[in-house]
């Protein structure tokens, strides 16, 4: 029985250790049908535990149906009349405490949804535009989360899935769009996601068909791209200028095409930062209806502006049901406080919400509950008000910077909103070495915010997560290793 291991320190007691390990032997095959199993006082001998302890294993196997005892005959793996001695080979002991490595049976496998994103132990790293956690007041959204735990109100709501969502939340979160973006919606409008990719791919599941056509820009964001290349869609790419997408562009495809969804961020376009501009908007939802193509349009920090008023989506202006707006909600908070959401009409609706049965039964109806009370008492916009003042400071900084050291190297506009600025590079430079070089000292540049092709040299370069101190620290590693480079 030297297979047997036992870990004295561990939460779990002796006897179901060793009964599991017994239990593990047997299933695997390395206790056949019929072995005879050493008796209680010489098994506690050779494991060197109490004999009771033994006694304990062989009542929990006999009680799960493993063994069974014969009155002056011993005790045996159940199975059929003749009886073996133990015996177990000793290659295969060390076997018995090791899970396997791969499967014994075939599956599909798919390159299109391997993990794009990198992580790194440097102290420096570059995002494509998240928010600084640390201005979160944690103690308070712990305090709000808590206070929804004990409200008695809420039990009741606790103890069933509510796959449809908080109609508190889903009612102050349709109150919150309408007042911000300019929407004219209900609740029955709404659909809460976990995030913007959970919502594509709903979208994708009912909306797209293999071989369907999607544009998108020229440039775009990867995540979604992965999720419409999975569903079998054909991606054909779009100009993007200074005003945004090429509307001419997408007239001449739907001429040549049959399009089914034009997808786009035209607050700030991923990743170049550009605003659609106000008639190529119209001229979007003239063409959508002439050509019954969906506009999925995608929100993703509409919240961050700072020196004007956000221009209204889309969405705000669609007449004819050609729009699905998609955002998040709560982003300047802590991740575990942020949702996504959907807006379509009902009847869309109706079908969404079948698929988040199936893919979120249960949902988070005690957050929920939570964002819904932070935008009824105006936490929320305390919370984007403070937070958007210290994101255009560092934007400030962060462009001020870049002039500073980059002013010959790099062509840059100031954002005016998002927590990214879009660089290009006057000279060519190899990315992928800069990002290499930067990593060994200390700032790390992941490979989805670098685009380079013969036409193009830039990077996504997010500055919203860092203080002042971090970026001048950033950008002057980044500074050093273009030199070096160079």
């Amino acid at each position: 029985m030297n297979f047997i291991k036992i870990e004295r320190n561990s939460n779990t007691s002796i006897y179901l250790q060793v009964a599991n390990q017994l239990i593990n032997a047997i299933q695997r095959g390395f206790l056949t049908q019929g072995t005879k199993l050493p008796g209680t006082r010489k098994l506690s001998e050779l494991l060197q535990v109490h004999r009771n302890t033994i006694v304990a294993v062989y009542d929990e196997l006999n009680a799960q149906g493993w063994i069974e005892t014969l009155p002056n005959k011993g005790t045996f793996v159940l199975g059929h009349d003749e009886h073996k001695p133990l015996k177990i080979r000793t290659s295969i002991q060390n076997q018995l405490v090791q899970y396997p490595q791969t499967t014994g049976y075939d599956f599909r496998r798919s390159s299109l949804l391997d993990n794009p994103f990198e992580h790194s132990s440097c102290d420096y790293v570059f995002t494509e535009g998240t928010p600084d956690i640390r201005l979160t007041h944690i103690d308070q959204l712990s305090s709000l989360y808590s206070a929804n735990m004990k409200r008695r109100s809420n039990r009741k709501k606790m103890g069933y899935y509510n796959q449809d969502g908080s109609e508190y939340f889903k009612k102050n979160l349709s109150n919150y769009l309408n007042q911000s973006r300019g929407l004219h919606i209900s609740k029955d409008n709404i659909l809460i996601t976990r995030s913007t990719e959970m919502s594509v791919y709903i979208c994708c599941e009912i909306l797209l068909s293999s071989g369907d056509i999607v544009l998108v820009g020229e440039l775009s964001y990867f995540s979604v791209n992965m999720i419409f290349q999975k569903s079998g869609a054909r991606i054909l790419h779009v100009p993007i200028d200074e005003e945004g997408i090429d509307v001419d562009a997408v007239r001449e495809l739907c001429q040549k095409h049959t399009i089914r969804m034009l997808y786009i961020t035209p607050h700030h376009h991923y990743p170049t930062t550009v605003t659609l501009s106000a008639q190529r908007r119209l001229e979007l939802l003239q063409l959508s209806t002439t050509y019954g193509f969906i506009i999925l349009e995608d929100d993703y920090d509409y919240d961050f502006y700072y020196d004007k008023a956000p221009v209204l989506p889309l969405s705000s202006a669609d007449t004819e049901g050609m729009v699905v707006y998609v955002g998040s909600f709560g982003k300047s908070l802590i991740p575990g406080f942020r949702t996504g959401f959907i807006v379509a009409p009902e009847n869309l609706m109706t079908e969404m919400r079948k698929y988040l049965g199936i893919i979120d039964r249960q949902g988070d109806i005690l957050m929920e509950q939570v964002l819904g009370e932070m935008i009824e008492e105006g936490e929320i916009h305390r919370y984007l008000k403070k937070s958007l003042k210290v994101y255009q400071q560092r934007r400030d900084r962060f462009m001020a910077l870049l002039e500073e050291h980059f002013a010959d190297q790099l062509t840059f506009q100031k954002p005016t909103g998002g927590l990214a600025v879009w660089t290009t590079w006057k000279q060519p430079i190899n990315l992928m070495l800069l990002s290499r070089e930067c990593a060994k000292n200390n700032l790390f540049i992941p490979k989805t915010l670098l685009y380079q092709n013969k036409y193009m040299t830039a990077m996504r370069l997010g500055f919203g997560h860092f203080t002042l101190e971090e970026m001048q620290e950033s950008l002057y590693i980044l500074k050093q290793q273009v030199d070096r480079l160079s």
